[in-house]
């Protein structure tokens, strides 16, 4: 290790293998995990039936002075508080992916149309063809994000020539056009559907993990165990490609190649989310902002970080949606969605100057 900057180090790995973290990014990450543990708890912690807090982390420990409390904590809260940080964790990758990818901090898995694509799928197999296994499910919103994104490189990225860079504003406008076009079809599918299946995928669409249970856990893990990983291995390629199509060239990077695998991840980790968790907007916009703020430019830190913040936030809209007014809940997405809307037009105002 051999310090290169005052504000970032080089971390040579075995094979020759180097990568760059600003001197923030350990204490950053640091303070994400204790303030992400601090708020599982209290999620575990806090419903109609309150379990004090020494008694979760008992029952968490397998101490048999929390065993009475077992059941509510192993099997009701603790899948759901896990699920929101997976949830929150997938759909800021995806978003730093993204952002990097396009050159443009306006870009977003919702934004770009990707999550309206993969909820399109979704709904089409929950209610026009209800016959069709849910373990399908995945794999739908999978072809469905990948579509919508395949079609956002034809209308915006081959124009361009340089994956949207030069034109923010490009991407994001015909993102939501497709989004208009994929949120059409879901209110046909839904307004002619039967009714027990459109009450099922309302449901679903508000963008809760109300009910979580260890299956869904189960399904959402190991796309994230995989995924994570490659976003991470790939942060050298999307440092890259930040500074322009000509640098990355000039640096010996396929394009087409690095664009193709980096799409595809960032598409099957928004869409993994929409099969467990509906749409849950925002997520992937807010968390890099925020990451970068806290531990620069390069993605070595960004993608951790934007990993950690979101699934934080994702758990801390759940806590607040539940308790804010119990016994009524109010679904984690539109609880973001009360920050992430004030926060996008901000965003959009201070990039163009409207």
């Amino acid at each position: 290790m051999s310090a290169q900057s005052s504000s970032w180090k080089v971390y040579r790995l075995p094979g020759g293998v180097s990568l760059r973290f600003d001197q923030r990014a350990p204490w950053v990450i640091s303070a994400l995990l204790l303030a992400t543990l601090a708020v599982l708890a209290v999620c575990v912690s806090v419903g109609e039936y309150p379990i004090p807090l020494a008694d979760v982390v008992g029952t968490l420990l397998g101490r048999a002075e929390g065993a009475r409390y077992e059941f509510v904590i192993m099997q009701l809260r603790l899948p759901r508080a896990l699920l929101a940080w997976l949830v929150g964790a997938a759909l800021a990758t995806s978003g730093g992916i993204i952002q990097g990818l396009t050159r443009n901090p306006l870009a977003s898995p919702d934004l770009t149309g990707v999550t309206a694509g993969a909820s399109a799928a979704a709904v089409t197999l929950i209610i026009l063809l209800p016959f069709v296994s849910s373990s399908a499910l995945p794999l739908a919103a999978f072809g469905g994000g990948l579509l919508v994104a395949a079609l956002l490189y034809l209308l915006a990225w081959r124009n361009t020539g340089d994956a949207g860079g030069d034109s923010p504003i490009r991407l994001i406008l015909i993102g939501i056009g497709l989004s208009a076009v994929m949120g059409a079809y879901t209110s046909y599918a839904l307004t002619f559907g039967d009714l027990w299946h459109v009450q099922k995928a309302m449901m679903w669409l508000a963008g809760s993990v109300y009910a979580a249970s260890w299956t869904d856990v189960s399904v959402v893990l190991p796309w994230i165990v995989v995924c994570l990983p490659l976003a991470a291995f790939s942060a050298r390629d999307l440092n890259a490609l930040n500074l322009g199509q000509e640098v990355a060239q000039g640096l010996g990077l396929p394009l087409t190649l690095k664009r193709g695998f980096l799409l595809l991840l960032a598409v099957a980790l928004a869409a993994i989310t929409v099969t467990v968790a509906g749409i849950i907007g925002f997520v992937g916009l807010i968390a890099p902002h925020a990451a970068r703020r806290m531990v620069g430019p390069l993605y070595e830190g960004v993608i951790p970080t934007s990993a950690l913040a979101g699934g934080f936030l994702v758990l801390l809209a759940d806590l607040i949606g539940r308790s804010l007014f119990s016994p009524i809940e109010i679904p984690a997405g539109i609880i973001i969605a009360l920050v992430g809307v004030p926060f996008f037009l901000y965003l959009l105002w201070k990039r163009e100057k409207i």
